[in-house]
C-alpha cells in the first residue's frame, strides 16, 4: 500500500488522542502556539543551521515521496531483463540498441547501452558500481535532516518546558495558576518528543525503506546485464535472478515464465521501477 506511512502516522496521532481521553485529558489543552514555536520553530531553526538551503528546500518533497513512494517491482525488471537477453541471443548485441528507447529506468538504459557499445565487464561492473554508491550516499544525506529533526525535536520540547517552568515559579504568589501553567508547560515536551518519535523518525526510516529496495533492485539489475552481456541462456537468467526475491515474488516471476514457454515473457515498454526515491 502506497499510503502506509501516511495512515501508520495517523493511526499513532488518533489512538494516542483517544488514550488521552480516557485518562480524562482535554484535547484542547494541547493547542498551544508557545509550545508550538518552541518545538517546531526551533527544530526547523536548528536543522537548517545544520544542513545546507537546498536539503531544507527538499523536505516537501521528500514527504510526499515516504507518504506516496512505491517500491519498485522487481518481477518487471527480470522480466524485461529476460525479454532483453532472448534478444540478445536471437539476434546479437547490436539488436538491444533497438531496445534502448523503451527502457524507462535511467540505470538499466546506462548499463543496457554499455553492452550495446560492448564495453568490457569488468568496467560495466565497476561503473554501475558506483552509481550505486553514489545513489547511496545521495539519499543518505537527504534522509539525514528527519534524523537531524529527530535528535532536536525532544531537546527542543525539554527546552520550552524548562521556559514554562520558570514562569511558573515567577507567579508562585498565585497558587490557583500554578496547575493550568504546569500542565502547558510539559505541553512542549510531548510536542518534542511526540513529532521525533510519530513523524520524523517513521519517515527517515521509510525513506531508507525506500532506497534499500532501489539498490537491491540495481544491484540484482547489474548482474542481469553482466548476464545478457555473456549471452546467458535467459532461462538460466530468470533462475538466477529470481534468487534475489523473496519466496512469493520467485513464484510470480516463474508464473510468468511459465505463461510463454519457450521465449521470455513479454513485458510492456514500461517495465517501471523507476527513479530514485529519494533525491537530494
Amino acid at each position: 500500500m502506497k499510503a502506509t506511512t501516511a495512515i501508520g502516522i495517523a493511526l499513532a496521532c488518533v489512538l494516542i488522542a483517544l488514550g488521552a481521553l480516557m485518562e480524562g485529558t482535554q484535547l484542547t489543552a494541547l493547542i498551544n502556539i508557545p509550545a508550538s514555536l518552541f518545538v517546531f520553530g526551533g527544530t526547523f531553526g536548528a536543522v537548517m543551521a545544520g544542513t545546507s538551503f537546498e536539503r531544507v528546500k527538499a523536505i516537501p518533497r521528500l514527504y510526499q515521496i515516504a507518504i506516496k513512494g512505491e517500491e519498485p517491482d522487481p518481477v518487471e525488471r527480470i522480466e524485461l531483463m529476460t525479454r532483453l537477453a532472448d534478444t540478445a541471443r536471437r539476434e546479437g548485441l547490436l539488436a538491444l540498441e533497438a531496445e534502448l528507447e523503451q527502457i524507462p529506468d535511467r540505470f538499466t538504459r546506462k548499463g543496457v547501452q554499455m553492452v550495446v557499445d560492448g564495453t568490457d565487464p569488468e568496467v560495466v561492473r565497476e561503473v554501475l558500481e558506483i552509481e550505486i554508491e553514489a545513489l547511496e550516499t545521495r539519499h543518505a544525506d537527504a534522509r539525514r535532516v528527519f534524523e537531524k529533526a529527530a535528535g532536536f525535536a525532544p531537546t527542543m520540547g525539554i527546552l520550552g518546558t524548562v521556559l514554562g517552568l520558570v514562569h511558573v515559579l515567577q507567579n508562585l504568589d498565585d497558587p490557583g495558576s500554578l496547575g493550568p501553567a504546569i500542565s502547558s508547560a510539559f505541553i512542549a515536551t510531548l510536542f518534542g518528543v511526540g513529532s521525533a518519535n510519530v513523524v520524523f523518525f517513521p519517515v527517515a526510516n521509510r525513506l531508507k525503506e525506500l532506497t534499500d529496495a532501489e539498490v537491491r533492485l540495481r544491484i540484482m539489475t547489474v548482474d542481469a546485464v553482466l548476464a545478457v552481456l555473456e549471452g546467458e541462456n535467459p532461462r538460466v537468467l530468470r533462475e538466477k535472478l529470481a534468487s534475489f526475491l523473496p519466496p512469493e515474488l520467485a513464484e510470480a516471476a516463474q508464473g510468468a515464465a511459465s505463461a510463454a514457454p519457450g521465449r521470455a515473457a513479454p513485458t510492456s515498454a514500461a517495465a517501471t521501477p523507476a527513479a530514485e526515491p529519494v533525491a537530494a
